[in-house]
């Protein structure tokens, strides 16, 4: 409900007590008691408008997903007690004023519309049990002043429905609020998955014209030759195979300098094996970009036969870098050993 809405409501309900006060001051004959009529009629519309703007703009509960359309601010208690003195005190006041022999004519029985009003705007301030009292308390003050038949005839059915569709309305809106924002948090679920699904299917074509890029040319050339290859085609044919691996296994830490060092060590005859088991989630992209950047260099600057880059979970460690290479008695020993914080 928008805040243009809810004044406009504001208004029509001050227009409507101040309607039913003004019963109360019209009169053919006066009342017995002409100046607590005057007190009662004041007191009402001091304790209805209250209740009606007190924090009403200030404290509306927003919803974060559905806006203004949830029920507006609570009732202080404070002011539900004051409505509920309201509940007590004007009626009695009013019959008082207006003596034995009046009783029952309009300007002595405005307070049971009067009250009804204010109990619904009482629950629709959110104190269902404050209005309910009220009600009950009205319904006992009238059956005891002027019998439960002129009661009911005068105005207690009307401030029981006025009440009861106050709560209704306000169950209904409330009820409307909470379907829109499940409704907002589904479309807001299936979008998301919906993006997720087209860069999910982005990274896929990615990764297909890149293995068409690495694959194209030796597959060309193997149908060319009909599997018939020689040594270099075999060698290119390997280089691009483990190309092809390292992208499956190891996309995150790629990027075109780390490609072209890794391409530029089984040019020279190593064996590279790289292994992303979640090294770089969780790290922003500038420590990505560090991290690619030191291995790129490591890579370059590397020697070993053999290189295994393997990126794990460990808290201080990101990516570890191992070279190995055969030594003079045939045994394999670690030349390489470089590790790559996750924070620098």
């Amino acid at each position: 409900m928008s805040v243009g809405i809810r004044a406009a409501l504001s208004v029509l309900a001050v227009g409507f007590t101040g309607y039913l006060a003004v019963g109360a001051l019209l009169w053919t004959t006066p009342p017995a008691n002409p100046m607590v009529q005057l007190v009662a009629v004041a007191c009402y519309l001091v304790t209805t408008w209250l209740c009606i703007f007190w924090k009403a703009q200030r404290t509306a509960r927003a919803d974060p997903i559905t806006g203004e359309l949830g029920r507006g601010a609570l009732l202080p208690a404070w002011a539900a007690v004051l409505a509920l003195a309201a509940a007590v005190l004007v009626p009695n006041a009013s019959w008082v004023a207006a003596g034995p022999e009046a009783r029952s004519l309009d300007f002595a029985t405005w307070s049971l519309g009067a009250i009804g009003a204010l109990m619904a705007i009482v629950m629709v301030r959110g104190r269902p049990w404050v209005a309910w009292t009220g009600v009950v308390i009205l319904a006992v003050e009238a059956t005891a002043w002027i019998g439960p038949a002129a009661a009911l005839a005068l105005g207690v059915v009307g401030a029981v429905l006025w009440v009861a569709i106050a709560q209704l309305l306000t169950w209904l809106v409330d009820r409307a609020a909470s379907d829109t924002a499940a409704l907002t948090e589904l479309q807001r679920a299936a979008s998301e998955w919906l993006a997720t699904q087209e860069g999910t299917r982005r990274e896929r074509r990615t990764q297909v014209q890149r293995a068409l890029a690495l694959a194209g040319p030796v597959l060309t050339r193997t149908i060319e030759q009909q599997g018939r290859l020689d040594a270099a085609d075999k060698q290119r044919a390997r280089i691009a195979e483990e190309a092809l691996r390292d992208e499956l296994r190891g996309a995150a830490l790629l990027d075109d300098a780390v490609r072209h060092a890794l391409g530029a060590a089984r040019d020279r005859g190593a064996v590279v094996s790289v292994l992303d088991e979640g090294g770089l989630e969780g790290l922003s992209i500038e420590e990505r970009a560090r991290i690619r950047a030191e291995l790129a260099r490591v890579l370059t600057g590397a020697i070993s036969e053999r290189l295994y880059v393997r990126a794990s979970r460990h808290d201080e460690i990101a990516v570890t870098v191992v070279g190995r290479s055969a030594s003079d008695d045939g045994d394999d020993r670690v030349d390489l050993w470089h590790e790559i914080a996750r924070q620098a």
